[in-house]
């Protein structure tokens, strides 16, 4: 430890070392992103907008937007910066104020989907009462609540990370900051650190996949029921819109911190970071909007294409 030097600076190793490529990515990367930007934001307008969306399960949606969008954001512009300049280096205390962040809005994207099955449950099994539970109270508490606790379990670990010293080569194997990352490249002893994640995550992240899937259980034996196909299609296509995002998130999530390390799997860390930074943000609000007809007639609302086509249709056959 005497004969390491203590680092202050971190070089991200970047998607790729071949100077031909950084061009391609950049642009590539930078149109996924504005579409990330265009499509939650639209997602947010038209539940702000739009009264028939002022329901308990679009706030929550609005919410889950809300928070793509800052998770696009916190790792995406730092990646295109270092494409466009190939300078890919990052303070320590940068480096570590991206970790917080990434993990505050994580965890509260986990904890809110746990929050959005709850409520297709109250709405599914317990129609009658709904209204009277998923009351804008319980709602903002509900919402208060993801926030607090994405937030809290962000800090336990930036504060455990803020005691680490690095040394070393100080090449972060990604383009972002993260944990797992971070400890590779300490020279400190992480064992409590990986503890906490391993004890914090698995209690947190196993508490809100079973709040999260317990729930269908009995969604789906109460739709099984329903004697009207037409209406049980549409209860299926609003879960199954819930599940697939579900299934996505936590797959990326769980491989990325729980799965053991090798010297050869950078690679696939690289791509599996690329998927639930990049694309997913992407991936919720056109799952959500193109399975939802609601969000699709509210859409057609602000942006009337049929009428505008309809009345220049008629405008060109009049004419001729």
């Amino acid at each position: 430890m005497e004969n390491q030097t203590l680092l202050n600076i971190f070089v991200f190793s970047g998607l790729s070392d071949l100077p031909g490529l950084q061009l391609p990515l950049f642009l590539f990367f930078l149109l996924i992103y504005l579409l990330t930007l265009i499509c939650n934001l639209l997602i947010i307008s038209l539940i702000v907008t739009d009264s028939h969306l002022h329901v308990p399960m679009y706030f929550f949606l609005g919410n889950l937007a809300g928070l793509d969008l800052c998770c696009s954001s916190v790792t995406v512009p730092r990646m295109l910066f270092d494409l466009h300049t190939e300078r890919r280096k990052i303070t320590t205390m940068d480096c570590i104020t991206q970790v917080f962040f990434f993990m505050f809005i994580v965890d509260a994207e986990a904890f809110l989907l746990s929050v959005m099955s709850y409520d297709r449950y109250t709405a599914i099994c317990q129609p009658l009462h709904y209204i009277q539970i998923m009351n804008s109270k319980l709602c903002v508490k509900l919402v208060s609540i993801v926030w607090f606790l994405g937030f809290s379990h962000s800090l336990v670990h930036t504060l455990c990370v803020l005691k680490l010293t690095f040394c070393g080569s100080g090449i972060i194997k990604s383009f972002f900051c993260d944990l797992p990352q971070l400890f590779q490249i300490s020279c400190s002893d992480v064992y409590i650190n990986i503890l906490l994640v391993f004890i914090l995550g698995g209690i947190l992240g196993a508490g809100s996949v079973i709040l999260t899937i317990l729930p269908y259980v009995y969604i789906f034996k109460t739709v099984l029921k329903i004697q009207v196909k037409g209406k049980r299609s549409k209860v299926f296509s609003t879960c199954t819109s819930h599940l697939t995002v579900v299934f996505i998130f936590y797959c990326s999530i769980m491989f990325n911190y729980f799965h053991p390390r090798t010297n050869n799997d950078f690679t696939a860390d690289k791509v599996l970071s690329i998927f639930y930074t990049i694309i997913f943000p992407l991936f919720n609000p056109l799952i959500y909007s193109l399975r939802n007809q609601d969000i699709r007639t509210a859409f057609t609302k602000v942006f009337p294409f049929r009428k505008i086509f309809h009345l220049s249709t008629k405008y060109t056959i009049h004419i001729s």
